[in-house]
């Protein structure tokens, strides 16, 4: 396959990953915990390149490891979920960009890392985003009648005798899992948009919690198509094109929203004289 041809399948794929994830993420009220975890891997993607291991593999492993601190920094005393994250995002952040300071001739430029490379995914790459989506799809079907119970009624959901963290590990994987696979093509600063952009705009035109997932993964899937495109047409960054795609998709729905509401307002003043 073309380089081009990998690139293509890679934003289909992480299309239909962001309507899995972004879901997750929204029912779970995690979309700081996704920004929080897609800047911290980035020194595990630094130290895998500089040992010539897999910046997939390395990114995974210091997920892992900021899962286990966020979880356990949650749990202090007066501390919460919010500080944790932002504690980690500072942490992992800085340090990825020291260790890339003190060794300039990286195999792996930054901004690929931070931004991604679209157009440069292998077929390793896309493989490994494809087993994600299949495996994080799986256990969505398993938990969705648990997830939505546990988020909406945390209460009631423990005095049915569910226990919570089971649900919340699962959730967890997904979400960190998304975050470590889109690294390749969207970076890290850039991961976030796609994940958890597409899920927030479906959230403004869908009522039904259930059709969230797959009216995010069809804003995922044009967002990806429309910045891989943009960027073969144009010569631009295609990581960049993808993420302003998202953020255009969200302003029109918005805006498309807000001039329903006012029509459907105005029609109603003008009804009642």
């Amino acid at each position: 396959m073309t380089y081009f041809d990998n690139a293509l399948l890679e934003v289909l794929l992480l299309g239909l990953l962001s309507g899995v994830a972004g879901f997750v993420v929204l029912l779970r009220k995690r979309a700081f915990f996704t920004v929080a975890l897609s800047h911290a891997t980035f020194p595990g993607g630094v130290i895998a390149a500089l040992l010539g291991f897999s910046v997939l593999a390395g990114s995974a492993i210091f997920a892992l490891l900021l899962i286990a601190i966020m979880t356990g920094l949650s749990r202090v005393s007066q501390q919460g979920k919010q500080v944790a994250s932002g504690l980690v995002l500072t942490f992992g952040f800085a340090l990825g960009a020291l260790i890339q300071s003190m060794n300039p001739a990286s195999p792996i430029p930054v901004d690929a890392l931070l931004i991604g490379s679209l157009l440069s995914v292998s077929t390793a790459d896309v493989l490994a985003l494809a087993v994600v989506l299949v495996v994080s799809l799986g256990i969505l079907l398993m938990i969705s009648r648990r997830l939505v119970y546990s988020s909406f009624d945390p209460e009631g959901y423990r005095s049915s005798g569910f226990k919570p963290w089971l649900v919340d590990a699962a959730a967890l994987t997904i979400i960190a899992a998304a975050v470590v696979v889109a690294m390749p093509a969207v970076g890290a600063i850039l991961g976030v948009a796609i994940i958890v952009g597409p899920a927030i705009t479906a959230r403004m035109l869908v009522r039904n919690v259930m059709l969230i997932a797959p009216v995010a993964a069809l804003f995922g899937i044009t967002a990806g198509l429309a910045g891989l495109y943009a960027s073969k047409a144009f010569d631009i960054a295609a990581g960049g094109a993808v993420g302003l795609a998202v953020a255009v998709i969200f302003a029109a729905v918005a805006l498309g929203r807000q001039l329903a509401i006012r029509l459907k307002a105005g029609k109603g003043g003008d009804g009642s004289h």
